[in-house]
């Protein structure tokens, strides 16, 4: 594989690339690298499992366009047949009556989701009070490419801000009705209206 081919995987989400945190390198995360690490994906590549990147299995559902129902619906078939598939072999996900599914990261204790939204927010991107409303949503933003990178284009990953507390069902509607109303200010401030009106409360 060229280095133009694996950067090309990288950014299109499905090829994970070698740990370079100081956190995840202190802990020996990419000890053997790339030994024991790989990547398995359904024909149309809109169901992705990553084993032995951060966690022993990352789960993705994706896809282009605003299918909210679809990516989750799928995400749920194939976590169920993984489940399935561990109990058989008498293996089960590390799980915490008090804390719920246990992963590497202690941000995703609890349920583990997280449902992104890539959208375009030129004009509420650069808007000053754009954090705050994030906050009041319990919605966190990423750059295009993920985690410390820049939104390129005015394109933002947005996505729940919280794994603990509630149901993934919650969660994911969270993200439904908060990508809505960002969307709607955007296109207020598109048209250069004020959106004072529609910063909601904190959840």
């Amino acid at each position: 594989m060229t280095d133009a081919e694996q950067q090309q995987l990288i950014d299109d989400h499905f090829l994970f690339d070698k740990p370079v945190s100081p956190l995840l390198l202190a802990s020996g995360m990419a000890r053997d690298w790339p030994d024991a690490r790989g990547i398995w994906h359904n024909d149309n590549k809109t169901f992705l499992v990553w084993i032995n990147e951060e966690d022993h299995l990352r789960v993705i559902s994706m896809q282009k366009g605003g299918n909210m129902k679809e990516v989750f619906t799928r995400f749920c078939n194939g976590l169920t047949q993984i489940e399935t598939l561990f109990k058989s072999k008498n293996y089960e996900f590390m799980w915490n009556p008090h804390l719920g599914y246990v992963l590497t990261c202690p941000s995703n204790l609890g349920t583990g989701l997280r449902a992104g939204v890539h959208i375009k927010l030129p004009h509420l991107g650069k808007h000053e009070k754009f954090p705050e409303v994030l906050k009041r949503l319990r919605l966190q933003k990423r750059g295009t490419g993920g985690v410390d990178t820049a939104a390129v284009g005015g394109v933002f990953d947005i996505s729940n801000a919280d794994r603990l507390g509630f149901s993934e069902v919650e969660l994911v509607q969270m993200v439904v009705d908060g990508v809505k109303l960002l969307i709607e200010m955007e296109q207020r401030l598109e048209q250069g209206q004020a959106i004072d009106d529609l910063i909601p409360a904190q959840k």
